[in-house]
């Protein structure tokens, strides 16, 4: 086995181990989805995403991808992709960083302290600057409808209201029989 599967594989079950609800997408060790709770204190307390992460073939050289899947609304956030704008992550990635310092220090400093300056949600970025209490309220609409901790990893709730009907309600012409069949 060589060093970089090792530590991605070392560096998993560490994150694992620290209380984190770890779901693979496949029987390999490179992308997996993290629930992350919003940091105490912050806008995001009490909220739930659900993350997705892949690690490259090179990792821990090479700095791993990071995104959120549920909506979140921050400056440094795109709110589509949930690609996230993190210096650390992005430019300054070292191997001495792990999986851990991703979810306890730079995801948590990334919702505490958004930096309006270097926007991948131009909206909320003008809001934060323009009408801090307005951004506030924005924030936490966010946090109660798409970040729900019973929801995370639910399938996504943004289904037509023809397709929530029931068959009993929908009355469908093609299912009747006509005439007899052929013997």
């Amino acid at each position: 086995m060589s060093s970089p599967s090792k530590r991605r594989e070392m560096d998993l079950m560490k994150l694992m181990m620290s209380d984190y609800k770890v779901e693979m997408v496949n029987d390999g060790m490179q992308e997996f989805y993290v629930d992350f709770h919003g940091p105490n204190g912050s806008l995001y307390q009490g909220g739930v995403w659900r993350i997705r992460v892949e690690l490259p073939d090179a990792y821990p050289y090479k700095s791993p991808s990071i995104g959120f899947v549920n909506k979140i609304y921050h400056p440094n956030v795109d709110e589509m992709s949930g690609s996230v704008c993190l210096d650390v992550i992005n430019q300054t990635w070292s191997p001495m960083f792990d999986l851990v310092n991703v979810f306890e220090v730079f995801l948590p400093q990334l919702l505490l302290y958004p930096n309006a300056s270097d926007p991948l949600n131009g909206e909320a970025a003008a809001l934060m600057m323009r009408d801090r209490p307005a951004y506030e309220q924005k924030v936490k609409e966010y946090c109660e409808k798409y970040a729900k901790p019973e929801e995370v990893g639910a399938p996504s709730d943004d289904k037509s209201s023809e397709e929530e009907l029931s068959e009993d309600e929908y009355d469908s012409s093609d299912e009747t029989v006509v005439g007899k069949p052929d013997l």
